[in-house]
């Protein structure tokens, strides 16, 4: 859920600016997944950019302050929203620690990294939303410990229905500073796409498993 339009265009305006998220439906990309795909996302850019991410982190932290109060712990999700998650925790000062896709090999075996305590409420925050897999991933890990994980940021979800269906699944509240619509809304607006494009992206973004790009 998106909780303010404005915040969600400028969010938009600025990740397109800096290229961190790319358009690109004629020659699409292929994700890890094997998807081809219109759009390519990568929010860590906006980590080299100052006032970007300060935009980010402010916004990120007034939200959850004013969704949640101010919770005991923020946990990012390794490792796309370390980053932005220890700029979280700082704007609201607070402990922060991140959580692995999986248990360490070696050493302790950890899965979260930074000192969690059994009952302590916790904020989780996100780069991106795909299908939510690895973000709910963390959020079990984080249950495992005995956390008590209020609700989930990030800064972009690409919408799915899949994504929808899994945090409802697991009953966890998502809040994202931007989504793709918006994302498509601002870029039609600033003639970064044309209509046609815009068709197209849509398209995807309604079965992405299954589209083919036009020839």
């Amino acid at each position: 859920m998106v909780l303010d339009k404005d915040t969600a265009k400028k969010t938009a305006e600025l990740l397109l600016q800096i290229n961190a998220i790319k358009l690109n439906p004629k020659n699409p990309f292929k994700w890890a997944s094997g998807w081809k795909s219109p759009i390519y996302c990568d929010n860590r850019i906006a980590l080299s950019y100052p006032a970007i991410r300060n935009f980010i982190r402010e916004h990120l932290a007034k939200q959850i302050e004013e969704t949640y109060g101010k919770p005991d712990v923020i946990a990012g999700v390794a490792t796309g929203a370390i980053g932005i998650g220890i700029l979280v925790a700082e704007v609201l000062g607070l402990p922060f620690v991140y959580v692995r896709p999986e248990p360490k090999k070696h050493g302790r075996g950890n899965q979260i990294e930074g000192h969690l305590e059994k009952g302590q409420k916790v904020v989780v925050v996100e780069d991106l939303i795909s299908t939510g897999k690895s973000s709910l991933n963390a959020v079990e890990a984080l249950e495992n410990e005995g956390a008590h994980v209020k609700g989930m940021f990030a800064i972009f979800t690409y919408g799915f229905p899949v994504s929808q269906e899994n945090f409802k699944a697991k009953n966890i509240e998502l809040y994202t500073l931007s989504s793709y619509e918006y994302l498509l809304e601002q870029a039609i607006d600033t003639n970064y796409i044309n209509e046609k494009e815009l068709s197209t992206l849509k398209e995807w973004n309604e079965n992405p498993s299954e589209w083919v790009p036009e020839n």
